[in-house]
């Protein structure tokens, strides 16, 4: 019996959000259609512009590469990072930029598919931590971030975000030393845990939500923590923030309806910069508009201090 060539070669599946910037892949890059591959960027190529966009609204996660490339595959990676944390690397912030968003979407999705995992979670929150430097750091870097779209509403992605605003408004309005810091960018990545793996369709205002929906929406927090809190290498903070980035000072948050006095500080900054990017990436609001909105319609439910400090921040976005 003849075996089509195609089938004894193994292919390997590889994160699309690790493939960002302008630097030639080292590999060939296939899409799975129908159990075959089919060469989607040849080696040489770069992943910039159209490409990835194009993979983002098919909201496409994973491609393939020959399991031969795999060690192409991770210098590519080791370069291309390297590269994005290097000031003098002559790359402009955006392309930079664009390459940090992804590594740390990325670390996010690990940890999300392999929450035991010791390695993957401690490698997200080395990441973290340069993510932190990288924003605290280049005056230009936030506004870089935030002017990444996400088109596809990746959950990871929005933890990202919340993440990029919740380091700086930490920043901004003070008390926080840079360990605190570090775990509440970590915790951004990781909030919404529950939302990677319970099916809810979130890209719609709440006011749309079906009672079902609703329920498993605000359950969402505690679901999360609950899936986590038995893994000992999370940290108190982080299962915190997972917890409770959904209260509101005045009480009407959920899933415990906590009061400012009993909500975590991390938390706290957490709850308010997940609102506004609630807005942005799921109801399709844009960056001005999301942030009026929030003063407007959300006034009383998060610190004064910190919605005045994030609009301080957002005068920075185009």
């Amino acid at each position: 019996m003849n075996i089509p060539k195609q089938d004894l070669i193994e292919y390997i599946p590889f994160r699309v959000s690790t493939l960002r910037g302008d630097q030639k892949i080292d590999f060939n890059a296939y899409v799975r259609v129908n159990e075959k591959y089919i060469l989607y960027v040849r080696q040489g190529d770069s992943f910039e512009g159209a490409r990835i966009k194009r993979l983002k609204e098919k909201k496409l996660k994973q491609l393939f590469l020959k399991s031969d490339d795999e060690s192409n595959y991770r210098i590519y990676l080791e370069r291309n990072i390297e590269m994005a944390y290097d000031k003098k690397s002559g790359k402009t912030i955006e392309n930079r930029a664009e390459i940090i968003q992804g590594s740390q979407q990325s670390k996010a999705e690990e940890v999300f598919e392999n929450p035991t995992s010791l390695a993957a979670y401690n490698d997200a929150k080395n990441s973290a931590e340069k993510f932190t430097q990288f924003l605290q750091s280049e005056d230009e870097a936030f506004q870089a971030l935030m002017n990444i779209d996400n088109v596809d509403q990746n959950i990871a992605h929005h933890g990202v975000t919340v993440a990029t605003l919740s380091t700086m408004l930490g920043k901004k309005v003070g008390g926080f030393d840079p360990k605190q810091i570090n775990l509440i960018t970590l915790g951004c990545l990781l909030h919404d845990f529950d939302h990677y793996h319970n099916g809810l369709t979130l890209n719609k205002p709440l006011s749309q939500f079906s009672q079902t929906e609703m329920e498993k929406y605000k359950n969402h927090p505690r679901a999360g923590a609950q899936a986590v809190q038995d893994k000992k290498h999370f940290d108190d903070q982080v299962i915190k923030i997972i917890m409770q980035h959904e209260e509101r000072i005045d009480g009407s948050g959920f899933p415990m309806g906590l009061r400012e006095k009993d909500i975590d500080p991390g938390a706290k900054l957490v709850s308010v910069c997940n609102a506004l990017d609630r807005l942005i990436t799921f109801e399709g609001v844009n960056k001005t508009a999301a942030y009026k909105e929030l003063m407007i319609n959300k006034i009383g439910l998060y610190p004064l201090n910190y919605m005045q400090a994030l609009g301080d921040l957002m005068m920075k976005v185009k």
